[in-house]
């Protein structure tokens, strides 16, 4: 969705491709996303990971992958996660002599932002150090060229990379299955440590140790160190762990994408006031444009060990013109039109009183009969969420109450279920759907209270 000018070689034959910076269209087509951040193009481009995050002088940064004439970084800025403003196209084939696929941004121990990607032909993963503080100008790149301990070149294979810095030591991770780790003291001089999984990695996980691990995250949260990543065959999952034997030994897993890999490629960073926040790669949904991240996520790992997962804070500032409903008895196997809230950019927050029906929920984007939607349900005995045809595992604990925090963009849908779990679906667009139900099957519900918001536009103009 970016073009690209083309201007003559130095033979005067070839021709050398000029990126030109996205930019929304000031009157974007009715069917885009209201408050998603998307790619917009001018032109034709395949767009999709998110890449190398910072905040950095006040601002947050984030990088994405798209494809035209080469793959490149497009990138962005915030001061509030929520609106976003792009910069030149930089990091192009024809400034870094290769094409830009998946990494991740760090910090030196010098506090400068620096970023680690694999470098598209190169066979080579690649450092490249920012020279300004608008992240817009950047070193020469830097190939990365581990040693073995014998002091041999290591043919451990180059692919999708991550760095960090752990006291005063840098590691870096080689992706693909199976995945590599290194160390460096300096970013110059790397040692390659084989394999990154540990052998005495738990059977219990029920994840091959040299399953595939690319678009790599690894960072501490809570007492553990959290590796974000897909497999490109099982989709967007994680670990939780810890390091042995400069091993990383994982002792949870769990997946964070179903029924297809349409959240893809994540990618987090630290906020200005210490939060962990991530963003995916929408792909494979029916939503325009195509280029879409998802709501951002902030992720916590509190003292009990179960992940938290909640929508970034930052986006209250889209509501208004609320509205509330409370106390409100669904009788098992029927229907309640909520005539009062509609609308395809809301967003809702859902409390029921514990559930004891098999089956209780909502329907969003409903036509004028109350059909062809998309349905949110929990049931309880099977510990599962259900996002039109997305299944994924969520369990209540006794007596608890179901909180769904649900995001309508258009035709597509995010929700998060009490902090602890979320998934995302959409349908086909259809302007004229916009009808919301509760319902109850199997036993009667008790809503105890419903609040919703009209979300306004991120995009400038709008």
């Amino acid at each position: 969705m970016v073009c690209a000018a083309e201007e003559p070689g130095k033979d005067g034959n070839k021709t050398i491709p000029e990126f030109v910076t996205p930019a929304m269209p000031a009157n974007p087509p009715p069917n885009w996303l209201t408050y998603h951040l998307v790619h917009p193009g001018p032109g034709a481009a395949h767009p999709g990971d998110p890449n190398c995050a910072f905040f950095w002088k006040g601002r947050y940064h984030l990088h994405y992958i798209y494809n035209h004439n080469g793959f490149c970084f497009a990138h962005l800025s915030s001061t509030d996660l929520v609106h976003w403003k792009w910069h030149p196209t930089t990091l192009t084939p024809r400034t870094t002599g290769h094409g830009m696929f998946s990494g991740t941004g760090f910090l030196t121990k010098d506090g400068k932002p620096a970023i680690i990607y694999h470098g598209q032909g190169s066979n080579r993963n690649q450092l490249a150090f920012a020279l300004d503080d608008n992240l817009e100008q950047w070193t020469k790149p830097v190939a990365i060229m581990p040693k073995e301990a014998s002091g041999e070149d290591s043919k451990v294979r180059q692919w999708d990379p991550d760095c960090w810095l752990n006291g005063d030591t840098y590691y870096a991770i080689s992706g693909g299955g199976p995945p590599y780790l290194m160390k460096s003291p300096d970013l110059k001089q790397w040692l390659s440590l084989g394999l990154l999984l540990h052998d005495d990695m738990p059977a219990s996980l029920k994840v091959n140790k040299n399953e595939d691990v690319s678009c790599a995250n690894m960072f501490k949260l809570g007492n553990k160190w959290m590796l974000l990543c897909i497999s490109h065959g099982l989709g967007c999952r994680y670990y939780l762990g810890d390091f042995k034997d400069e091993k990383y030994l994982p002792d949870f897993h769990a997946m964070m994408s179903w029924n297809g890999n349409n959240f893809f490629a994540p990618e987090s960073m630290l906020t200005k006031d210490g939060r962990r926040v991530m963003w995916a790669w929408l792909l494979g949904l029916p939503v325009a444009p195509t280029g879409v991240q998802s709501l951002p996520r902030e992720l916590e790992l509190p003292a009990d060990g179960v992940l938290r997962i909640r929508p970034l804070r930052e986006l209250a500032m889209l509501r208004y013109d609320q509205k509330q409903t409370d106390r409100l008895t669904l009788k098992s196997d029927t229907t309640h039109r909520l005539t009062e809230i509609a609308g395809d950019a809301l967003e809702l927050e859902v409390v029921f009183k514990a559930p004891t029906a098999k089956e209780v929920g909502l329907d969003v984007l409903c036509d004028k009969d109350g059909a062809n939607g998309v349905r949110i349900a929990v049931m309880p005995e099977s510990k599962t969420l259900v996002i039109g045809k997305v299944v994924a595992p969520f369990e209540l604990k006794a007596g608890e109450d179901l909180t769904l925090r649900v995001f309508i963009d258009k035709n597509l849908v995010e929700v998060f279920a009490n902090d602890s779990q979320a998934a995302l679906s959409a349908i086909k667009y259809d302007a004229a759907n916009m009808g919301l139900s509760l319902f109850s099957k199997g036993g009667d519900a008790e809503l105890k209270q419903i609040k919703s918001w009209k979300m306004k536009s991120i995009h400038a103009g709008q």
